[in-house]
């Protein structure tokens, strides 16, 4: 044979096939184009430069190995389309002559032509579009933004290396399929359909099962750590149970259909329903595919654009005043008032360079420690916390942080002229319910509960811990540490803290610079050596960027995946649409020669399409709808409990995504429309 036979049969299937191949070459290049541009980011100076880089890059680089794993798997579902498709024109290949090993041949020089291609096309786009991405995340990360052109040669490297694994694994593949079927069997490929299913109810009751059990995780999910625990399971429970209904239940569903003769014996109902019986096993799993993908899209959306725009409002809650300070203390002693003021005194000096006061001050002392709460009772023993959160179905979510703070510190803060009995405590809890009368701690004390309080609002570390934090105003602070029973043997140590926040109304650039004077004065070693105890000193000018870091690079990564996972949700949706037209094309042709004119046509089509295209959007808002509590809980590790928000940007992104979903119907219903009328 001539040197140029074999590729110039190559590019020749190609273009006959366009149809079918246009958009999977299309989809390589766009996966090959995002991975360039994650790797270009992750990898660039222009990101390094920006402040909380580091925590931006790792996310980029989870990112890079979600797109290069998805882009496997979603790669393979297309080409294993192609070529079952293909198989009829290889198997005539086969019978005029031609051998495996040519049919083989002629495979890689598709694949290389379709790897060539695609690695040019999308490496250029990459460098092309990787300018404007980096300045988007820049720009969302709040940092300064640098005009001049880069080109990564790691990137170009990394994007070569892995999707010419994936192109060489995607050969074997086809390679594997057509060497191991017979001449015959590729011949009558596109002929050998499905027998009808039958309706599977034992798939469908465990599918329900799975789905229902999924739901109930997610909706009881009433704290983060218990979210955090069990939203995994929840997500794979509700993937296996979509998948078991939707291949069960669209069998049902066209089975009762068809019982129904005022709906079933009408022209524009007969021919869809009869030929969507014989294909709802691959049916009912390619939409079952559209369900999930539409439900990470949707989930990832309205997750990271909260934790976006609800940056500064986390912020706020977290410090809620310019600076913030934490001393450790060794004891009670340390709390003496001549020791305080010493300590405002010295911030005070610091605070004067500026020209400035400190105002709005926070300032109140508190003892904290670790433990289990096993309804009114609080347990404080190491060995005996780990026991009850090994035994008890909430687990580690029982544990929970306890600060003692005085009734007089409470009311001087909060403006209050609350007075407590010896015997009486006021609560304060987060993250969690308290609804019993007494507190009682396993080695000490029992207290009347007087009341509690929605919320304690100078309570950091309440807003920054996943687990739930107890604050206990008790009457005298002194008495309770003694009363409690905390200084046991096997007993967590507690530590005791004095919290002084306050404002100073001064430049962002100069609370920075106020902020490393501070650590600057009492981290030094004569500070620590005269006072004997160690501080945290924080500024919130200063964690702004590492706010916006975290919460940025998390939305930025969600846009991107999320239009992977669009890519993919559409492929899919087209290629069904494609396969489902071929294999209908038949049935058209016989009806329209018994008079079935193109009009019935369309409206059969719009049947078909209309009885089973809607169903993964709305499966999709269903997941949507239970996965919101657990999600709000898992939203709250990222210190964001604006619900009505979340709320928001939930309602909003399922409204955009449906106005998509409809453009998509539109367009491939047109595609199926041509294919079976032959135009």
């Amino acid at each position: 044979m001539k040197l140029f036979f074999y590729p110039r049969l190559a590019l020749d299937g190609i273009r006959k096939n366009k149809r079918m191949y246009l958009p999977y070459i299309l989809t390589c290049i766009g996966m090959v184009m995002m991975y360039y541009i994650i790797v270009f980011l992750c990898r660039g100076e222009a990101v390094k430069a920006v402040r909380g880089a580091s925590v931006v890059r790792e996310f980029l680089r989870l990112g890079s190995g979600v797109i290069a794993f998805f882009a496997g798997i979603f790669l393979f579902y297309t080409n294993s389309f192609l070529i079952r498709r293909r198989k009829k024109e290889f198997g005539l290949y086969n019978i005029l002559g031609m051998g495996k090993r040519n049919i083989g041949i002629l495979l890689l020089c598709e694949t290389l032509f379709i790897a060539v291609l695609s690695l040019g096309i999308g490496l250029g786009a990459g460098m092309l579009f990787s300018k404007l991405a980096e300045l988007g995340l820049i720009r969302i990360l709040r940092g300064e933004v640098d005009y001049s052109l880069s080109i990564s040669g790691e990137a170009i490297g990394d994007a070569g290396k892995v999707f010419g694994v994936i192109f060489f694994l995607l050969f074997m593949n086809a390679l594997f399929q057509v060497h191991f079927t017979s001449a015959i069997s590729l011949v009558h490929s596109e002929n050998m359909g499905e027998k009808p299913p039958r309706a599977n109810w034992l798939l469908g009751i465990v599918g329900v099962a799975l789905l229902g059990g999924g739901y109930y995780i997610a909706v009881t999910a009433d704290n983060p750590v218990y979210a955090m625990l069990y939203f995994f399971v929840a997500v794979i429970l509700v993937i296996g149970g979509t998948y078991l209904l939707m291949i069960a239940g669209s069998v049902v569903f066209c089975r009762i259909l068809q019982k129904q003769k005022n709906y079933y014996y009408r022209a524009e109902h007969f021919v869809s329903v009869s030929s969507m019986v014989y294909r709802m096993k691959r049916n009912g799993a390619g939409l079952a595919s559209i369900c999930i993908l539409a439900t990470m899209v949707l989930v990832m959306l309205s997750s990271t654009t909260s934790l976006y725009f609800g940056s500064e409002d986390s912020l706020w809650r977290i410090y809620p005043r310019e600076s913030n300070l934490v001393f450790h203390m060794q004891d009670m002693e340390d709390f003496e008032e001549e020791k305080l003021v010493l300590l405002r005194e010295t911030i005070r000096k610091a605070v004067g360079e500026y020209d400035a006061e400190p105002t709005n001050c926070i300032e109140y002392c508190s003892v904290s420690l670790a433990g289990y709460r096993d309804g009114s009772v609080l347990y404080t023993d190491k060995e005996q916390i780990n026991k009850l959160a090994m035994e008890h179905a909430a687990g580690y979510a029982g544990v929970s942080v306890v600060n003692l703070v005085s009734i007089e510190d409470y009311n001087a803060l909060m403006g209050r002229r609350e007075i407590l009995a010896e015997d009486e405590v006021m609560l304060s809890i987060n993250k969690a319910e308290y609804k019993q009368d007494t507190l009682s701690f396993e080695n000490g004390k029992t207290y009347r509960v007087k009341g509690v309080v929605d919320r304690f609002d100078y309570a950091e570390e309440a807003e920054m811990s996943i687990i739930s934090v107890m604050t206990v105003f008790v009457p005298d602070l002194e008495a309770a540490v003694r009363e409690i029973g905390i200084s046991g043997e096997g007993s967590n140590q507690p530590e005791f803290q004095w919290i002084y926040d306050f404002d100073t109304d001064i430049a962002e650039e100069e609370q920075i610079e106020l902020c490393y004077k501070l650590r600057g004065i009492f981290w030094s070693e004569d500070m620590q050596g005269q006072y004997g105890f160690n501080s945290e000193i924080e500024s919130r000018a200063m964690e702004r960027a590492e706010f916006y870091s975290l919460n940025g690079g998390l939305f930025y990564l969600g846009l991107l995946l999320s239009i992977v996972f669009v890519f993919a949700t559409v492929l899919i949706i087209y290629y069904k649409q494609i396969s489902e037209g071929y294999e209908d094309q038949g049935r058209f042709e016989i009806m329209q020669k018994v008079g079935m004119t193109r009009r019935e046509i369309r409206k059969s089509i719009n049947s078909q399409l209309l009885t089973v295209f809607f169903l993964p959007l709305a499966g999709a808002g269903l997941h949507l709808a239970f996965a919101f509590p657990a999600i709000c809980q898992l939203l709250l590790i990222f210190n964001l409990d604006n619900v009505g928000l979340f709320a928001v940007t939930t309602v909003t992104g399922f409204l955009i995504f449906t106005l998509f979903y409809t453009l998509v119907y539109r367009i491939t219903s047109n595609a199926y429309y041509r294919i079976v009328s032959g135009m």
